[in-house]
């Protein structure tokens, strides 16, 4: 498969659950990590438990262990280091839906059969994952582990017959030893016929180690404190120094985005040095800074203070080579974005409104709502006056605004605020005279991305507005869009 399934879940569900938490986030984050691969384990073996979560608002762990809840306290000690068991209990409790609604996107259905065929796609890395000392728990719980192979089979090796009952009898002692030397031999003989094996599966799980560059990723806002950082990284205890030390420097109580995993390298390129890169980004406002393999990238809202910070910090990492990105001007593109749609919907015939011409120009126009706020801003609401006034004129042009956000942040806050975005919209068009029975509001949050929400200029793109016309009089829905006109029937 081209994805990493299990990574995939431990980065979207770490940044979900533990978005804002401030308390023993190493801990929280290692347990994730840790109960990821058992979690997809259980959902293979048993697709009635995905099910079974599915119909539940807030799917417990407790749901697992129901036929043999000693287990549970088991499996919480094992996870939970030095953080309380309460707490490991609910960050998992927490991960469990974000996990099945991550599976049912990479399924494209929510169906447990999709979702099973999912994962036996899967099955070598799944199992490949679980901890060690987990095995024996989902054996516990009915699970079969083994590759190939029922539960019990091993124990099925019986040398038993030959010593039983026959102890007494001096001829036999002499037969187990010599029976003893020919099972040594033949051991001995297949290992070393056989010691390229041992290479070929250390190799394989060697392999993930190196597959991923170690990453950070940090950002500052407008008065140059850090808003969001990541940190991707193999080595756990140099993970647990960074997040302290972005802290102090940053005074940023609540820590980094975490994931630490074999897949991941365990060192950076001159990593000595990010403390004091770190503090001279501290205090540059509007700044992202990049540092995987050996590139540190620096886009800025303002490129003077990229260049600057650039200067700065090339003398520090002579191993890096330090980028500047070309940062997206966000008012001229709003600015160029709103003379285009002006002009779009003023070449409209009025006599000959055509329903995919008004959705065409509405989506020429950027609405750049400012952080957190459904506010249309006015230089926006021009562009909706003359749609409005079109709309009127044209009653059987029906149109769903449809609110879209960048992935920073809560993916709950952010589908509830551009449901709140798109409905600002609709009330306008309704204020300018548009029947209500023309205009449907629809928040879609960040489930549709048309860029890399990494970079602040695909965030960009994904903080919008968009328009699909309905045309009741064929019944056709079309999605406008720079790509083109997609029609589905309605």
């Amino acid at each position: 498969m081209n994805i990493d399934l299990i990574e995939l879940i431990k980065q979207h569900v770490s940044s979900i659950v533990l978005d804002g938490d401030t308390e023993n986030l190493f801990e929280k984050n290692s347990a994730i990590s840790q109960f990821i691969p058992v979690l997809l384990n259980l959902f293979r073996s048993k697709p009635q438990l995905i099910e079974t979560f599915q119909k539940q608002l807030n799917p417990r762990l407790s749901d697992i262990f129901v036929s043999n809840p000693s287990l549970k306290d088991q499996f919480l000690q094992h996870l939970g280091g030095a953080a309380p068991a309460s707490q490991i209990e609910h960050t998992l409790n927490q991960s469990i839906a974000p996990t099945l609604g991550i599976l049912e996107n990479e399924a494209g259905s929510s169906d447990p059969q999709a979702i099973t065929h999912l994962l036996d796609n899967h099955a070598d890395s799944i199992l490949a994952a679980v901890p060690q000392w987990a095995l024996p728990l989902l054996a516990g719980l009915g699970i079969n582990t083994a590759v190939g192979k029922t539960l019990h089979q091993a124990p099925v090796i019986e040398p038993e017959p030959i010593i039983v009952e026959e102890k007494k009898s001096n001829w036999l002692l002499p037969l187990i030893a010599l029976l003893v030397l020919l099972g040594l031999i033949t051991f001995l003989y297949k290992a070393c016929s056989n010691k390229e094996e041992p290479a070929t599966s250390s190799t394989t799980v060697a392999q993930p180690a190196a597959s991923q560059p170690a990453r950070l990723q940090f950002t500052t806002g407008v008065d140059g404190a850090l808003t969001n950082c990541q940190i991707q990284t193999g080595d756990a205890n140099y993970m647990d120094i960074l997040q302290q030390q972005v802290k102090q420097i940053f005074n940023f109580a609540t820590g980094c985005g975490a994931v630490s995993d074999a897949s991941y390298h365990t060192q950076f390129i001159d990593q000595d040095t990010i403390p004091t890169v770190l503090q001279k980004l501290k205090g540059v406002p509007n700044t992202t800074l990049t540092w995987t393999e050996n590139q540190l990238s620096i886009l800025s809202q303002n490129p003077a203070d990229a260049k600057n910070l650039a200067s700065q910090i090339a003398p520090l990492a002579k191993n890096m080579t330090v980028l500047v990105q070309e940062g997206v001007d966000e008012s001229s593109a709003v600015d160029n974005s709103i003379t285009d749609a002006q002009k779009a919907l003023a070449s409209i015939n009025p006599d000959q409104i055509r329903a995919l011409d008004v959705a065409t120009a509405l989506n020429l126009q950027i609405i750049n709502f400012a952080t957190g706020s459904s506010e249309i801003p006015e230089v926006n609401k021009s562009i909706l006056d003359q749609a409005a006034a079109l709309m009127q004129r044209a009653s059987q042009v029906h149109l769903t605004v449809q609110g879209h956000t960048d992935a920073v942040g809560d993916a709950a806050a952010n589908k509830k605020l551009s449901q709140e975005r798109a409905q600002s919209v609709v009330d306008y068009l309704v204020s300018k005279g548009v029947d209500p029975a023309q205009l449907q509001a629809v928040g879609y949050g960040q489930e549709k991305p048309v860029a890399d929400n990494s970079t602040k200029e695909g965030q960009f793109k994904n903080r919008r507005i968009e328009f699909e016309v309905l045309n009741t009089e064929n019944g056709k829905v079309r999605d406008v869009s720079s790509e083109g006109v997609t029609e589905t029937t309605h």
